[in-house]
């Protein structure tokens, strides 16, 4: 026979506040890593990269073993290992070459700002009724210039994004830790 619980604010708010300490880990996390990102950015770009090989990897596995699935047909089978094969292939490139691995990031980045930025702008120059159609061209222009500054400027500009994204994980990191001390007083 299940217990029953009340599903009152006070008892719901009561449960929360047992387990703050979860979300107080977190912050504390999260802020040694935004700190650890910002003593070593150029090290981050590495272990993202490195990071990156390994996640293509792991799905290159995943793909091939797929490949065998019992209800394919032929040419899925034949798909799943050449996507298997291929995504083995560059992670194995990509932890070989992590320089140039960082390098293609950032190009693949600067090529997504700047179609991203366009088909924004494009959508709010489009839409004369748009609500928010002024932030909409900004952002668009700001996608379109950011994505040509990293085109440029590959290098240097991962550095100040691996500097701003510390800066954020610090800022996020302190208001986890704050938010888990406003949870722990919502304990009875």
């Amino acid at each position: 026979m299940a217990a029953h619980t009340r599903s009152d604010p006070a008892d719901v708010l009561e449960r929360v506040g047992r387990h703050w300490g979860w979300v107080l880990t977190f912050g504390i996390v999260t802020v040694l890593v935004g700190i650890l990102v910002l003593v070593w950015p150029g090290r981050t770009l590495i272990v993202v990269a490195v990071l990156f090989g390994i996640q293509l990897i792991v799905m290159g596995i995943f793909r091939f073993a797929s490949a065998f699935g019992h209800d394919l047909t032929a040419g899925t089978r034949t798909l799943f290992a050449l996507l298997g094969a291929l995504s083995l292939i560059i992670g194995l490139y990509a932890l070989r070459h992590v320089y140039i691995t960082v390098l293609a990031l950032a190009l693949l980045l600067g090529i997504f700002w700047i179609v991203s930025g366009a088909v924004e702008l494009f959508t709010a120059l489009s839409n004369r009724g748009m609500e928010g159609r002024g932030w909409g061209i900004a952002s668009g222009i700001l996608g379109i210039l950011a994505g040509i500054v990293v085109l440029v400027y590959p290098a240097p500009s991962l550095v100040v994004l691996a500097l701003v994204l510390g800066i954020w994980l610090l800022v996020f990191g302190i208001m986890e830790i704050v938010a888990a001390f406003r949870i722990r007083s919502l304990r009875a």
